[in-house]
């Protein structure tokens, strides 16, 4: 794992667009979706139409394009979702990724040269919805990426082992009702080891199983090194 991390930090040393690349990485605004927001604390962000609301007053102040962040957040976002919220389970709400929140139709872009392991359409309410996967090898060591939140346009013509180029467009942000009920968005994830995964793998843990899934996803940031 250290060998990745390392790999990631070394990749490059600018700043590396994850959405069009026309969008300037300066229209890239840091947004808190966390329990500790106190902006969100009379929100009901579980409504779409409520958190975009938000994200676009977030970006309007700034004058942004994307509002960006979320890796290891804990949120409100997932509480009425019946799949994060179980009552034999512990509750889910420790986010694995980075979040990219930006219109729909928007492309999404490969950061660094990789193929197709597996991709499917997680489409029960409150998951990914379109999802690809890609497998990367940096310094003979192997790691994936994950992109969630998908168009179903962006599953079609796919194939395990298609080659895509850093800089290539991937696929393209989904709406609410093909995304399963959350704001447009990519959802970005590094992944170390998939365990037996296709197509899919946890975005959101519980509490107690942090310290795995921390070690298993490190911070995406790594790789891109947004500034904010």
């Amino acid at each position: 794992m250290n060998i990745l991390l390392h790999s990631l930090e070394s990749y490059s040393t600018a700043t590396i667009s994850i959405l069009d690349a026309t969008i300037p990485v300066h229209n890239y605004v840091p947004l808190d979706l966390s329990k500790n927001n106190r902006e969100l604390i009379d929100l009901d962000i579980t409504d779409y139409n409520v958190c975009q609301d938000y994200i676009d007053k977030v970006l309007k102040d700034n004058n942004g394009s994307i509002a960006y962040g979320g890796y290891l957040e804990q949120r409100n976002l997932y509480s009425d979702k019946d799949g994060f919220t179980s009552n034999n389970r512990p509750i889910r709400d420790i986010h694995l990724g980075i979040d990219f929140w930006c219109i729909a139709g928007t492309k999404v872009i490969v950061p660094i040269d990789g193929t197709v392991h597996s991709f499917k359409n997680n489409n029960t309410i409150g998951d990914y919805g379109p999802t690809i996967i890609l497998k990367h090898v940096l310094n003979n060591t192997s790691f994936y990426s994950l992109y969630g939140h998908l168009s179903e346009d962006s599953l079609a013509g796919l194939e395990k082992g298609k080659e895509f180029k850093a800089g290539n467009q991937l696929a393209i942000l989904g709406t609410p009702d093909i995304n399963v009920n959350y704001a447009p968005h990519l959802h970005f994830q590094i992944i170390y080891d998939l365990e037996g995964n296709e197509g899919d793998y946890p975005g959101v843990c519980a509490k107690a199983d942090l310290h795995h899934y921390k070690e298993n996803c490190p911070d995406p940031n790594i790789l891109l090194k947004l500034k904010g």
